[in-house]
């Protein structure tokens, strides 16, 4: 302050580095509290940082980056639905996670953070609010995202103590929405293509015996479990359209036996004729066949 440092500039570029370090380089400072860190005051207008002592430091997976991104601007928009299916994409909560659930309680605890003023908001506190909400749900530890979280709480303590309205959302989501422009259009396919291609190169020469291989082991390997299920469904179908078969016949020969008894002139006194060994019979007869109807 002395030196005439704007302070509202310096808090932040302290969010822009650090946003910068995680989604850019992909390396990042873990130990920021002010201990670490000199100012360059000799432009005041136009201050810059000076970190030092990185025995602490995090990085993410290229994944992690772009979930946590999405994840943000998400919550920027209050998307929760959308907040709750990256985490199960991102494999960071169990796939069976019934998004609904999970979406109503990331609704209940991010919505009481909106009534604050912006200034207020705080994306340390959210993460931590949103990673116990998601444990509720078996996510299981991320130490990457731990150490962020941590770092990203420093961060932000540093900034309000040096500009205390410093508004990360209005210095977070610009820099965000930019890189995930940047990670999906024409710019980032090239990247990935120039990183990717000597791999594919190398690897191509191998492709057509790959392919090979694997069609013969798709071969071999015989039916899936999914097509022994299958089979097996359509083999105990069969089986109940022959016993319903078998069962109407029986009924249909019973009934056709009853009519032509019951047009005899004398059909009672010959039932009651009918040796025990014909009731009998009859008996087990009609015993297998509601029997088998179960």
């Amino acid at each position: 302050e002395k030196a005439g440092v704007n302070m509202k500039v310096l808090a932040e570029k302290g969010v822009e580095i650090f946003f910068t370090q995680v989604f850019r380089d992909s390396f990042f400072h873990a130990d920021m509290h002010p201990g670490n860190i000199f100012v360059d005051v000799s432009n005041p207008a136009d201050p810059k940082y000076i970190a030092i002592d990185f025995g602490i430091v995090g990085t993410l997976a290229p994944d992690d980056q772009s979930y946590l991104a999405r994840n943000l601007l998400a919550f920027f928009r209050r998307d929760y639905r959308q907040v709750a299916q990256l985490h199960i994409q991102s494999g960071w909560v169990p796939p069976e996670t019934r998004v609904n659930e999970f979406e109503a309680a990331i609704r209940t605890v991010c919505e009481p953070i909106f009534e604050r003023p912006l200034k207020d908001i705080s994306f340390g506190h959210f993460l931590l609010r949103l990673f116990q909400t998601a444990r509720r749900f078996n996510m299981e530890v991320q130490p990457q995202l731990v150490l962020l979280q941590k770092t990203l709480l420093n961060v932000e303590g540093l900034g309000r103590q040096l500009y205390p309205d410093l508004d990360l959302w209005s210095t977070a989501q610009p820099f965000l929405e930019d890189w995930m422009r940047k990670r999906i259009g024409p710019s980032g396919l090239i990247k990935s293509l120039q990183n990717h291609l000597p791999s594919w190169l190398e690897q191509s020469p191998e492709m057509p015996q790959l392919v090979h291989d694997a069609l013969l082991q798709i071969r071999s390997s015989g039916p899936t479990e999914a097509q022994n299920r299958a089979t097996l469904a359509l083999m105990k179908e069969q089986q109940m359209r022959s016993e319903r078969r078998w069962r109407r016949g029986f009924i249909a020969l019973v009934l056709a036996g009853a009519a032509l008894v019951g047009s005899q002139p004398h059909a009672g006194q010959w039932l009651a004729d009918l040796p025990a060994w014909s009731w009998a019979l009859l008996a087990g007869a009609a015993g297998v066949m509601l029997r088998g109807s179960r």
